[in-house]
């Protein structure tokens, strides 16, 4: 089993060119699906049937994963199992006949314009800090709110990949995919100081480095540490909703669409390979609208 579950993921590495992030989450499922096989003393795939498949989705109920972990986890194992039925290192599929469960519409959280500023605006809250950490957290913050892009994309970050003259930045969103995103004048004016006054500080010996974004050691920051900035400043700012980088993004784009923004659009700057991901932040501006009509009308 174990040589089969490392031949799927060279598969996604080197065939589907899946970025870490992605391969990261599928190791995940499929090891916790190898360790329920392991339980049920099942060691090869090919004596996994339909029936293991389903006993495993029940566990998955039992331990009480929401709906939307399930499908994941499932989405994985049927990819898993397609993978060894299309090398011949199965003879059959045990997976096919398992449907994906219904999983529930998903809104993600959305901040207001003015919660967004209270946060950007807290890191002025540490500006006694000597190696002017707070330049760079600021930075960071307007990067998020004013491209969209993933937490991985900004850990990523190259210098020769913002362009100032032109107010663009090229990532590398999933599958290795590029893509050129606009960036306004204000982050590219935080970005600029922060070049200016702090990255070469806390480049130190590590000049070499060509990421934007630096840790105090000189090195690229990782998501966890990009995760804790913007929980820090959320916390400063007293934001009693669950924020995290992907707030930003999702923030990014609801008030792009609430202010009349082009759904294809905002499809090309998310970097999403379907409109259909894009559209569910439709479904969030609608709720905003019944909300101000609920909140405004007289009748509401």
């Amino acid at each position: 089993m174990k040589s089969d579950i490392e031949k799927f993921f060279r598969f996604l590495q080197l065939e589907k060119s899946l970025a870490a992030n992605s391969i990261e989450a599928y190791r995940h499922d499929i090891d916790r699906y190898a360790a329920f096989l392991e339980s049920q003393r099942i060691n090869s795939a090919e004596k996994v049937r339909a029936d293991d498949v389903g006993a495993f989705i029940r566990e998955l109920h039992q331990l009480g994963l929401s709906s939307r972990s399930i499908a994941r986890n499932l989405s994985a194992v049927k990819s898993f199992h397609k993978f060894l039925l299309g090398e011949k290192l199965a003879s059959a599929d045990p997976a096919q006949s398992i449907d994906l469960p219904k999983r529930g519409k998903f809104l993600p959280d959305v901040l207001s314009v003015g919660e967004i500023n209270k946060i950007i605006e807290a890191t002025s809250q540490k500006k006694e800090d000597e190696k002017k950490l707070w330049i760079r957290d600021r930075a960071i913050l307007e990067t998020l709110y004013a491209t969209g892009m993933r937490v991985s994309e900004l850990t990523d970050l190259k210098q020769s990949n913002v362009f100032f003259d032109d107010e663009l930045v090229r990532v590398f969103g999933k599958g290795s995919k590029e893509r050129l995103i606009p960036i306004g004048k204000p982050a590219l004016d935080w970005m600029r100081k922060y070049q200016t006054e702090v990255r070469g500080k806390l480049a130190g010996s590590h000049a070499g480095n060509n990421a934007v974004f630096l840790n105090w050691r000189g090195k690229s920051l990782t998501r966890a540490a990009v995760w804790n900035i913007v929980k820090e400043y959320a916390r400063i700012a007293r934001i009693e909703k669950e924020v995290h980088p992907h707030t930003f993004r999702h923030s990014f784009a609801t008030h792009l669409l609430e202010g009349g923004a082009d759904l294809r659009a905002v499809q090309e700057m998310l970097g999403h390979a379907d409109i259909s991901t894009t559209q569910i932040y439709t479904h969030i501006d609608r709720e905003f609208v019944k909300a101000e009509h609920r909140k405004f009308h007289p009748r509401g």
